[in-house]
């Protein structure tokens, strides 16, 4: 009786107990509203997932800032652009996050981190670059969360997803929202920095520096807001303040910078002073820099700065004697070297007019800048029409050196190019001697390394293999793929070619001079079959009889037009371009060219002579297409009131102009119809094709440039869709091609 008593208690108790945690199970229910489910979800969504991912979240970032390559030549980002191939280290890491935070929303539904762990979800996608995805989930904080600050903080990382993906319509509409909300210390700060930035990307210095400013009271003092302080330092210089500048780069010191910050802000603030003041000497300023053991891989920086300098005084023959010091001093970091190349570039295109030297200097810098670089797609398109303003130059001077060879008297030619080939001779003989004596080196030195018995450390480098590759990467990051031949560095190249166009026969057509197969060169002599056959592939490229002198004086001719019209509509250099069509008049007087030429001169050389040029079109060529619109630029449409009629008729030509390819002519007959159907009702179909126009004239930054002007233009526009649709692709592609 007593055992059974027992065991029903016994049993009661155990049902209590099993009733009792059912009820508490049942009670912490992740979609339980109640105190005790609310703080148990609360405490294990805190502490066993959200603040794990937290701190892996922090880890990364660190990390990330720590391996991060700042590019101290481009205006440094606000903020730091979210790069996938930075993330790529962490990217275990950043998984970590996705997994903990993941955990959140999984099995504690009713937490109060659910929106913090969401946030931290989108973030780490951003980071890894599935920005699809993180903007779908940070959307998804917005429009489910329940903490009012969460939710501005997910609304916060989604602008700067915007900003990433270069959708500043929808960025500015989140901006709009945010800045009507209460928000908090933390997230006011971090909105100013992503609005800054969202300005300072679509290239709104002003507005970007105006929001800065207002911002740096928030920042604590620390590595980030030095760096912020120098991209505003920066953007003040991009706006030719270089005091405001200079007071940012001294902020730059006072938030524990690292030390290539604190170099370069010391240095862009020498540069500063250098440009603002001829009193101030920055001479010892820079000597210091030089001299310290710190800089010795920074030294090519210096000398660029001081080339500027210079450039920036006119003295550009100093200029370009340091910023040949520049690339002598670069060591085993070469990602200045094709900013070097590209100031001397400019250098030579906009102050010396030196178009060979430009093109060449261009060349070597868009071998070297990353292709990211927000200036390689404009470097390209400048590149493409010296490619073709170096071609014409070539043909004038190659023609014209070999016309002038024609005229000689037969004897003194005859002299002339066994004078050539003489030289030739000699090159190759100097060559061979050079050949012998590097052999003869090669062969001492292996004896020498056979027998050394030294140091492993104080072998010659050659021998060293290791050290012998690492210098041919060094080589190639510097130099890019170079063919094994004299006269690799293009600088020296071209000059060399100057020279030999100058003073030695030039080559027509393209051709290449004939070879004697199998001759040694060094043994020839003028009296032997190979001096022979050498002299008469130097005589075939001479223009002796008239049909050559014809097809010479044609291609000469040709030149001479194309070069004008690249001055005027690629180069938009109205002077030479005026000159170089006065050159072909003058020489080519009877040109099938004359009556485009006219027109051209009539549109460009305005200040002196535009009726003239008008008279002569009228007088000489009155039923040239050119001449009729003239004609209907002086009103005669209006008074016939067919102008929508004559318009259209207009319009059909220059498209056809434009579907053969011929874009010069194609621009110059529409720079006339626009003005003189000002007014049409098919005036912004005009517009339209002039806008493809500049794209193939003048390259992808006019053609941008020329889009967005046309949607302020003609606002009522029924081509405006279409428009806005190419818009949006070009950004797109821009963004592919970034991502």
């Amino acid at each position: 009786m007593r055992v059974n008593q027992l065991l029903t208690y016994s049993t009661k108790l155990q049902l209590l107990l099993l009733l009792g945690i059912t009820s508490f199970v049942t009670g912490c229910s992740q979609y339980s509203t109640g105190r005790l489910s609310v703080g148990y979800h609360n405490l294990n969504a805190k502490f066993n997932a959200y603040v794990i991912a937290r701190d892996k979240m922090r880890e990364a970032e660190i990390a990330m800032r720590r391996n991060r390559k700042e590019d101290y030549n481009q205006i440094l980002p606000i903020l730091p652009v979210l790069d996938s191939l930075e993330a790529q280290p962490v990217g275990d890491l950043l998984q970590d996050v996705i997994k903990k935070a993941s955990l959140v929303p999984d099995r504690h539904q009713n937490s109060k981190w659910v929106d913090n762990a969401y946030v931290l979800i989108g973030k780490a996608r951003l980071y890894k670059g599935q920005f699809t995805d993180g903007i779908e989930t940070l959307r998804y904080v917005n429009a489910k969360g329940r903490d009012e600050e969460d939710k501005h903080e997910g609304l916060i990382w989604l602008m700067r997803a915007y900003v990433e993906t270069k959708d500043y319509n929808s960025a500015l509409s989140v901006a709009e929202f945010l800045r009507s909300q209460p928000l908090n210390d933390k997230n006011t700060r971090d909105y100013y920095l992503v609005k800054a930035y969202l300005h300072q990307q679509k290239q709104e210095y002003i507005l970007a520096l105006a929001i800065l400013e207002e911002t740096f009271d928030l920042l604590p003092k620390g590595e980030e807001t030095a760096r912020i302080h120098f991209a505003a330092a920066q953007m003040y210089d991009f706006l030719e303040k270089p005091q405001a500048a200079n007071a940012h780069y001294k902020e730059v010191f006072r938030n524990r910078p690292p030390y290539d910050l604190s170099f370069f802000a010391n240095m862009n603030s020498l540069q500063n002073e250098a440009l603002t003041s001829n009193e101030v000497s920055t001479e010892g300023g820079f000597k210091r820099m030089l001299n310290d053991r710190k800089n010795s891989d920074l030294r090519d920086r210096l000398y660029y700065s001081m080339g500027v300098i210079e450039t920036r005084k006119k003295n550009y023959p100093k200029a370009i004697r340091f910023f040949e010091e520049s690339i002598r001093q670069t060591t085993t970091n070469t990602t200045q070297v094709p900013y070097t190349y590209l100031e001397m570039a400019k250098v030579y295109y906009d102050k010396l007019q030196n178009y060979e030297l430009a093109k060449a200097y261009f060349d070597s810098s868009l071998a070297l800048l990353p292709r990211t670089s927000p200036q390689f797609q404009k470097i390209t398109e400048r590149k493409d029409v010296l490619d073709e303003f170096v071609k014409q130059l070539t043909t004038i001077r190659t023609e014209d050196s070999l016309q002038r060879l024609s005229q000689m008297n037969p004897a003194t030619l005859d002299k002339f190019l066994d004078g050539v080939i003489e030289k030739e001779i000699e090159e190759q003989e100097r060559k061979v001697k050079e050949a012998q004596k590097l052999v003869e080196q090669a062969r001492t030195l292996n004896a020498n390394a056979l027998n050394f018995n030294g140091d492993p450390a104080d072998r010659f480098v050659l021998y060293d293999l290791v050290a012998l590759n690492q210098g041919k990467l060094e080589f190639k990051q510097r130099w890019g793929n170079r063919a094994l031949e004299d006269d690799w560095r293009r600088s020296s190249k071209v000059a060399t070619l100057l020279t030999q166009t100058d003073n030695i026969t030039p080559v027509a057509n393209g051709q290449k001079p004939a070879t004697v197969d199998g001759a040694d060169i060094t043994k020839l002599t003028k009296d032997s079959p190979e001096w022979k056959a050498k002299k008469d592939a130097l005589y075939r490229n001479i223009p002796l009889r008239k049909q050559e002198l014809d097809a010479s004086n044609q291609r000469m001719e040709d030149a001479y037009y194309k070069l004008g019209k690249i001055y005027k509509f690629s180069l938009i250099e109205p002077e030479n371009a005026v000159k170089t069509f006065l050159t072909t008049l003058e020489r080519f007087p009877t040109t099938n060219y004359k009556p485009e030429i006219y027109y051209l001169l009539f549109l460009t050389d305005q200040k002196n002579n535009q009726d003239n040029w008008k008279a002569k079109l009228l007088a000489e060529f009155p039923n040239s297409s050119y001449t009729r619109l003239l004609t209907k630029a002086n009103g005669s449409i209006a008074a016939t009131g067919n102008l929508e009629l004559e318009a259209l008729k207009d319009y059909e030509k220059i498209l056809g102009l434009y579907q053969k390819a011929n874009f010069s002519e194609a621009y110059a007959q529409l720079e006339m119809a626009m003005v003189t159907y000002s007014g049409s009702k098919i005036e912004d179909k005009y517009a339209l094709l002039r806008i493809y126009l500049l794209g193939k004239l003048q390259g992808r930054e006019a053609y941008l440039k020329a889009l967005n002007s046309f949607i302020k233009d003609f606002p009522t526009s029924p081509l405006l869709p279409r428009v806005r649709e190419v818009l949006e692709a070009q950004q797109s592609t821009s963004i592919k091609k970034n991502g």
